[in-house]
């Protein structure tokens, strides 16, 4: 039998917080210590004094952790962090709400006597005597001192205090886990109600000694043990007044403590024998365990029930028949297309653990290096003209700096640079998608065609399989890269807008760009260039004759397709596009590519780096320009936008494997 404890984490938004910066502003983060160990650190929300967050965290530790303490810190590039403030919950506050605590608590200043950590060794006993008794103490040793001095390590000593008597060990150099071996010794009083106090201290030639921790002991108690030994926790010494409480602003957490016995494997056999013959059985068995289960889950435990059953399956090699079972529960319950798989259900819950799980080495191989690449240009990208400042872009050329519509139009080639490097990376990644993965991604599209057969739906199994690969996989991981591992560290002001417009397009690839104009500063330009951004989507959408035609097609499998790209249609011969399909195949022969160009007034070929509005005259119309690998290359037509979502390539290239 073993026990654990686990802590469920949400830091929520922090209120009224101090400026910390000369701007009058702050750029706060939250660090999470159990015990004095980092084990947290939230994304930087910058120059506000009043951050959200919305982060959560599920932690498991050892039950005998003692305090939970929430630091909130000012980043600065050029100086070390300020720290604004910190809240402390200690296991047993958290114990005494078995619901979970929550709600806006004020930060206290942090004092240096209170940010201790570690442990000491005792060894403390009554001694009788001729006329009196001894109390005797022997300080042994010591282990996960805080660091104080610049070398990473502290010179502690010891000072151990009783009835008005002060005695110290020997200080040890350079060391966070010190030795001793060395015994005081106190006259015992009759009667004695006082207390032993013990302090470790960090040593210091020149400034003042550190204070690392304390150690208070009940002499009265101890008289009636005769002896105690063992471990003691070292204790912030809280006898100066708190300093600062409501001055620092408040901090909004929702922090539940579970405490866990684990039994041995055999004990749970049977119930893992009951829940695999009923997902093997599916929707045709007796029971109803698992929709019972659904059923119970509360909204608050949904994901750690999802988490826990998907990991069981997992093991039991019954993972894509455990979905399968939810995904036709789901259906079962849906009545509208458009609300297919949008709420937290156990389905939806399961799903995404299951992509975590068995899709994370995929994921970093499809986004790794276009998250990589975003983090190293910096480049500024803004889409929103009322946001735009020009003054954070530079100059375009030595003496005039960019306008307004240069900036929107710059952003937005950048951001279809990304987007194209990621809709190329999903394209050659095939292979690469794990074949369970591709399995149940096929199994979810063959359900909801089945629940949805009329040919007014016949794009709803695209749209299930793309809201749970784009909208809840990639496109939280392009928005925080470091929750998914792609990053060490979270993002930067500028690095964290570029990555939130272009997860934001990885959910809905046209959508955020095809915007009427909000305001008069969009000028025909910008207009102009959401026409671009139009036909470039077009472009990449296949024209199927079947759902069988089209997984085979994207996938270069079992189908010949035609091995020239169409000259492009009337909607994108202005930026000469088409047939980019048959530019960029999977594997196969080479082919080629027609692409209509432009006029020399109306600037590049879309290969070139960028589109100016006077430039060189892009190829001419029927141009074959040489194409690379492309065994099951396809035409293409733009007029079918308006038939199919914008999205289709994504799902159709990984998710409807091979046959």
């Amino acid at each position: 039998m073993a026990k654990r404890s686990s802590l469920s984490i949400r830091i929520v938004e922090g209120k009224n917080l101090p400026a910390k910066d000369i701007t009058g502003s702050s750029d706060p983060y939250c660090i999470v210590k159990v015990d004095n160990e980092s084990i947290i650190r939230t994304a930087t929300v910058w120059k506000t004094l009043c951050p959200f967050w919305g982060e959560e965290y599920q932690v498991h530790l050892p039950p005998t952790f003692h305090t939970v303490a929430f630091y909130v810190m000012d980043e600065d590039a050029l100086s070390r962090d300020d720290v604004i403030g910190k809240v402390c919950l200690t296991r047993d506050m958290l114990a005494s709400h078995p619901k979970g605590f929550s709600g806006w608590t004020h930060l206290m200043e942090v004092d240096p006597n209170e940010e201790v950590q570690g442990e000491i060794h005792l060894r403390l006993e009554v001694v009788p005597g001729t006329h009196a008794s001894r109390l005797r103490c022997s300080v042994l040793e010591a282990r996960d001192l805080a660091p104080k001095d610049r070398n990473g390590a502290s010179d502690p000593f010891v000072r151990v205090y009783y009835n008005g008597q002060t005695q110290e060990t020997s200080v040890v150099k350079k060391s966070c886990y010190p030795r001793w071996n060395e015994t005081f010794e106190f006259e015992l009083e009759e009667g004695a109600i006082g207390a032993l106090l013990v302090e470790a201290w960090d040593w210091d030639l020149v400034s003042r000694n550190d204070f690392l921790g304390k150690v208070v002991v009940n002499v009265q108690r101890l008289c009636s043990a005769q002896q105690e030994e063992g471990w003691f926790q070292l204790q912030p010494d809280q006898s100066k007044s708190q300093r600062g409480q409501g001055n620092l602003g408040s901090l909004q957490l929702e922090v539940r403590l579970w405490d866990e016995t684990v039994l041995p494997s055999i004990f749970y056999q049977p119930l893992i024998q009951l829940l695999c013959q009923e997902v093997k059985l599916g929707t045709q068995g007796p029971g109803q365990l698992i929709s019972i289960i659904e059923e119970t889950a509360s909204a608050e435990c949904r994901q750690e029930v999802a988490t826990t059953l998907l990991k069981l399956f997992l093991g039991q090699g019954l993972a894509k028949d455990f979905l399968d079972l939810l995904f036709q529960l789901e259906l079962s319950r849906t009545s509208e297309a458009n609300t297919i798989f949008r709420s937290n259900s156990l389905a939806s819950k399961s799903m995404e653990s299951f992509l975590k799980v068995a899709g994370m080495r995929y994921l970093h191989g499809i986004l790794g290096p276009i998250i990589d690449r975003v983090f190293q240009e910096k480049k500024y990208v803004e889409l929103d003209p009322s946001k735009v400042e020009v003054k954070d872009v530079g100059c375009s050329g030595l003496h005039r700096p960019q306008t307004e519509d240069e900036v929107l139009e710059q952003s937005a080639h950048t951001l279809r640079t990304h987007l194209m490097a990621l809709l190329s990376a999903i394209c050659r990644s095939v292979r690469a998608c794990p074949a369970v993965v591709r399995a149940t991604f096929r199994q979810l599209f063959q359900r909801v065609r089945e629940r949805f057969p009329t040919a007014q739906h016949q794009n709803v199994p695209f749209i299930a399989v793309t809201s749970f690969l784009c909208l809840r996989f990639f496109s939280p991981a392009i928005l925080s890269p470091k929750l998914f591992h792609l990053r060490e560290r979270h993002a930067d002001a500028r690095t964290s807008r570029t990555l939130l417009l272009l997860a934001k397009f990885t959910k809905h690839p046209r959508d955020h760009f095809l915007r009427a104009p909000s305001k008069p500063k969009e000028t025909k330009k910008a207009q102009r260039l959401s026409s671009e951004l139009e036909s470039s989507n077009a472009v990449l959408i296949p024209r199927p004759a079947s759902a069988q035609h089209c997984s085979s097609l994207i996938l270069g499998r079992n189908l010949q397709g035609q091995q020239n790209g169409s000259v492009g249609g009337p909607d994108c011969r202005q930026y000469g596009h088409g047939g980019l399909q048959g530019q960029r195949g999977m594997d196969g022969t080479t082919t080629a590519h027609c692409a209509p160009g432009r006029g020399a007034d109306e600037g590049l070929h879309h290969q070139a780096h960028r589109h100016r509005r006077k430039g060189r005259a892009g190829p001419t119309a029927g141009t074959k320009l040489p194409g690379t690998a492309c065994q099951g290359g396809t035409a293409v037509y733009p007029q079918d936008q308006r038939q199919r979502p914008s999205c289709v390539l994504l799902q159709e290239t990984v998710l409807l494997p091979y046959h």
